[in-house]
């Protein structure tokens, strides 16, 4: 690997054959084992709502993202490098670092936000070591958890606050105490299975002084804004470590919603609280008398607004009339918390949630946002980057036709993006990076795929929903609302459908409660739908009363949430809803089917439907039920155009809703399933799945693009990856039929240029993954280690040698005392591998050496030789699609190339020849001969790098020299040889002859 990730991520990014866990291997883990996911960014944060530092270490923060797991810097945010990617669950609610043993780090998991999209969690992680391993400690099945607290002179004594499963009522919720670091809990503070805990803060003069905040909320499974809030919400203290608890109640708000907490070390009676309730009576309030009696010292709506979601305060430590408010900016009061003024944000509304300041340093603290993690060190003056944590929630992902390709999807909080998949810079990074304003931070896009360059997204939630068409190149966009011509009452949900037909690739779909549909651009557009949600939706058993009121003043919610238009037939669509109901069209949607799976109750939401390639009359439908509580996984199969289906989840684990199902348009029976939890391969149509996790961190999949040979992801948490060149994939059934060592046929590749830098690298430390390999890529396998080495060849179509390589052959070290650069630079010389397993081998489209001319676009042989036998596959390599050379063109180029290093190999042959004819000369004749013929190297003059004119024309060293450059020209780029190329050669050529001439 060229380059390594400033995140110091590269242990996900190259990975050799995989070690697989468990006693038996699957066709994936056996046979795809070499391949790995790569990250392609962006490196723009996502959500954030547990932060903390280490005391005493001033550069050493920690952050958990809401579905990317734990990170950590050394540099005050300069870089972060994940610590928690080997643990089987991604969402993060909470973290606290012991500050007596600050080795010693807690983690509540499940993001405790209650948005209508958020990852659950499975209790407490704790490491001994920093960060360096971690262990599971129990309270599995709380699913949110919204604070920790630590106490600071016995790092086993934690309390945590837990809110409970976000759909449904459960008894693992409140407060929860260990004073045995995790071993065994015992829940200090409980009040019924629909109320949980949220937020908690200790007394700095006392541990066994708390404050919880309960809160009883819930959502229901249609598109409400804020959750509801119940009646069992209230603020509670402890004086006895939990023992007995008093609820707080003078002055405070007779109903309250979510509350947030914080006390200053600098007065430890004044207590501040952060709370959601009715207009006149949300904001700050602050007790003086350790919660006795409670004052309203502030009710700006800017400081509380949408609290259910916010809440974040915090106290300065050495100064208890400083206090920091987090709402869509973050604001800080020197008075009390009477006045405020904001210190970070911008009219957009970044969102931030949780602000900590280290106990030593108010200068230095942590501000964890919708948009990513920042640092100050100098009392908020200046703050850290969050363009350098690849933690973006994306909900879709859709692929352009262009050559690289890019990924398109909308980032929460963030807006829309636009990913590479390959740069011209050689690696992918902020230079690449491309925000669109289509879709949003939650719609769906959808690339024109007759017209490049062009975009569309729609945007949606809330109250309003649009379509909106853009050129990213230029900025112009367009808004082209399916309701302009149908002014109606429209449901929305967070996320609306939005597709081209794949058959025509003109007609464009979207969906509300009906389907639309536009054939020309989006410029008009038609229903050509009924309302396809359900008409008696039922009463969801998991709510409770003040939840199911919150109905939006509707008695019918559902929207469609998914069209899949036929591949094949132009007619056909199938449509899903989040209420639980599947329809198709076969008429151009004159006519419309209800083809419901009989075991679909109300809710269960058809997240993504899949029209397959093979066979009009079969599709996959993934199904999400987990807001009714239901994690389980769901995929409906029907082959008979939806007259009936059958369940396909068998092997992918409870816990694992699916949210995506995508068909491989080249091998039959070949699924890819995104679920919450990991991706997933069925080679059987789905009668079981097989995890293709590989080096993927646990995050929840939303989307799943097949695009040409490559897999792409839309992860809920860690950006897009790609998984490239899918052949092992596709091959699986023929390489398990074969037995033994298996040689995978190449897919077709490109000669494509690796690309570089074009100009100084960026700073390693700046986000950045390498682009994949350029070349063929050769995907063998070995059932055992082989008892001969294992050679590669390359053989032209005449059956000559091109290039070959052997396990008995290995890179010679790199010696980093040589270099004049870091080794990271150094180049290595590639080698087979010669393990039991499967591997991936790229040549480089070289001929005889990295350094020998690229080959021109042909088909080759590739050869793989191992225990006496050899495999032979075909290999077909194209032209740069985006060149305007021709095959022909590139011919010329190699064969220009070749007759340079042929006239190279001559020069050096003679001049090593000269060398030893130099043996019999002496005096002017011998240094006469050294200066035409032999060539002198320059004088070594530490001083001048550039050094002076050279006036040698003649020798054998000019002509070495003189010929490489010419041989770098012909190649610098895919053209044809120019005429002064030829004319060059030829006159290097009659001046060889001229020198040859004067040796004896």
């Amino acid at each position: 690997m060229r380059r390594l990730l400033a995140l110091c991520i590269a242990s996900t990014l190259l990975t050799p054959a995989i070690a697989w866990a468990g006693s038996s291997e699957t066709n994936a883990q056996r046979y795809a084992g070499a391949l790995h996911w790569r990250l392609i960014g962006p490196f723009r944060g996502g959500r954030a709502l547990a932060v903390t530092g280490v005391p005493g270490e001033p550069n050493h923060f920690y952050f958990g993202a809401v579905d990317g797991g734990v990170w950590e810097s050394l540099d005050a945010g300069r870089t972060w490098k994940p610590i928690f990617d080997d643990q089987d669950i991604g969402s993060i609610g909470s973290i606290a670092v012991a500050a007596s043993n600050p080795h010693t780090i807690y983690v509540g998991t499940g993001e405790a936000d209650m948005r209508s999209d958020i990852a659950y969690g499975d209790g407490m992680y704790k490491s001994v070591d920093g960060g360096a391993s971690w262990a599971h400690i129990g309270l599995n099945d709380t699913k949110q958890i919204g604070a920790i607290v630590v106490d600071p002179h016995n790092a086993d004594v934690v309390y945590v606050a837990a809110l409970g499963h976000p759909y449904a009522a459960n008894d693992d919720r409140g407060v929860f105490k260990t004073t045995d670091g995790g071993k065994t809990w015992s829940k200090v503070l409980f009040k019924n299975g629909d109320t949980g805990a949220i937020s908690l803060a200790m007394a700095p003069d006392d541990p066994n002084v708390l404050y919880a905040a309960l809160w009883q909320t819930r959502r229901p499974p249609w598109n409400v804004y804020p959750p509801s809030n119940g009646p069992g919400s209230g603020l509670y203290k402890t004086t006895d470590g939990g023992a007995t608890w008093m609820q707080l109640t003078q002055g405070l708000p007779a109903h309250v919603g979510r509350i947030g907490l914080s006390i200053s070390a600098a007065a430890p009676r004044r207590v501040y609280a952060n709370v959601d309730s009715d207009p006149k009576m949300g904001g700050i309030y602050r007790s003086d008398d350790a919660g006795a009696t409670w004052a309203h010292v502030n009710g700006e709506q800017r400081l509380w607004q949408r609290g259910w979601y916010f809440s974040g305060i915090t106290a300065d430590p050495h100064n208890s009339d400083v206090v920091y408010v987090n709402d869509t900016s973050t604001y800080r009061s020197t008075d009390g918390g009477k006045t405020f003024e904001a210190i970070l944000g911008d009219p957009s509304g970044q969102d931030h949630h949780a602000l900590w300041i280290d106990p030593g340093d108010s200068n230095r603290m942590i501000l964890g946002t919708d948009q990513g993690v920042v640092v100050s060190v100098n009392y908020a003056r200046t703050w850290s980057s969050w363009y350098n944590q690849p933690t973006a929630q994306f909900y879709h992902v859709a692929t352009d036709t262009a050559f690289p390709y890019s990924a398109y999807g909308a980032q929460q909080d963030s807006g829309a993006a636009i990913a590479t998949t390959f740069s011209k810079y050689g690696t992918i990074s902020q230079q690449d990076f491309r925000p669109v304003d289509v879709g949003g931070e939650n719609g769906t896009l959808a690339p024109d795929p007759k017209h490049p360059g062009l975009v569309y997204g729609d945007s949606s939630g809330g109250g309003s929903a649009t379509v909106t068409r853009e050129i990213p190149v230029t900025g112009w966009e367009q808004i082209v609302d399916p309701a302009f011509a149908s002014p109606g009452t429209w449901r929305n949900t967070w996320t609306l459908p939005l597709a081209f037909s794949p058959a025509d690739k003109t007609t464009l779909y979207f969906g509300h409660q009906n389907v639309f549909r536009s054939r020309n651009g989006g410029e008009t557009w038609a229903i050509v739908s009924p309302d396809l949600s359900r008409a008696n939706e039922g009463t969801p058993a998991n709510l409770d009363p003040t939840t199911l009121a919150d109905n939006n003043g509707l008695t019918r919610h559902g929207v469609v949430y998914s069209i899949a238009p036929s591949p094949l037939r132009a007619a056909m669509v199938w449509a899903g809803t989040d209420d639980g109901n599947v329809w198709v069209t076969r008429d151009d949607s004159k006519t419309w089917q209800n083809v419901t799976p009989p075991q679909l109750t109300p809710w269960s939401k058809v997240g993504i439907i899949e029209a397959s390639h093979f066979d009009a009359s079969t599709a996959y439908a993934a199904i999400d039920r987990h807001r009714l509580d239901d994690y389980h996984p769901y995929i409906y199969r029907t082959t008979d155009g939806g007259a009936t289906w059958t369940a396909i989840a068998q092997g992918i684990p409870d816990g694992s809703f699916v949210n995506a199902v995508r068909e491989d348009p080249v091998t039959r029976g070949l699924l890819y399933a995104g679920t919450e939890r990991g991706v997933y391969v069925s080679f059987d149509d789905g009668a079981a799945w097989q995890p293709l996790q590989l080096n993927l961190p646990v995050t929840s999949i939303r989307d799943i693009a097949v695009h040409g040979n490559d897999l792409v992801l839309a992860t809920h948490g860690r950006a897009f990856w790609v998984l490239d060149d899918v052949a092992p994939l596709r091959q699986a059934a023929q390489a398990t039929a074969a037995g033994g060592a298996y040689l995978y046929a190449p897919s077709t590749a490109y000669r494509v240029r690796p690309g570089n830098e074009e100009g100084t690298p960026l700073p390693l430390d700046e986000p950045q993954v390498d682009n994949a390999p350029v070349g063929v890529y050769i995907d063998y396998y070995l059932p055992d280690v082989p008892n001969t080495p294992v050679a590669i060849e390359i053989r032209a179509q005449d059956g000559s040698l091109i290039r070959e390589w052997s396990s008995a052959h290995p890179s010679k070290p790199v010696d980093p005392q040589s270099l004049y650069y870091i080794v990271h630079w150094a180049t290595a010389h590639p080698v087979p591998a010669a393990t039991a397993g499967a591997h991936r081998f790229v040549w480089d489209f070289h001929e005889r050496s990295a350094d020998g001319p690229l080959v021109p676009p042909g088909t080759y042989t590739v050869r793989l030789s191992v225990n006496g036998r050899t495999y032979d596959r075909t290999a077909r390599v194209l032209r740069d699609p985006r060149i305007a050379a021709t095959d022909a063109d590139l011919q010329a180029q190699y064969d220009l190339a070749r007759q340079i290093e042929a006239l190279h190999a001559e020069v050096k042959a003679s001049r090593a020849k000269a060398q030893q004819a130099a043996a019999h000369l002496s005096g002017d004749s011998l240094a006469a001969f050294r200066r035409d013929v032999i060539g002198e190297e320059p004088a070594n003059v530490p001083d001048d790098s550039v050094g002076s004119y050279s006036h040698d024309f003649t020798s054998f060293l000019f002509l070495e020299n003189a010929l490489d450059y010419l041989e770098s020209a012909v190649e610098s780029a895919d053209a044809p040889p120019t005429p002064d190329m030829r004319t060059g050669l030829t006159k290097l050529m009659a001046i060889y002859r001229t020198t040859s001439a004067r040796v004896p």
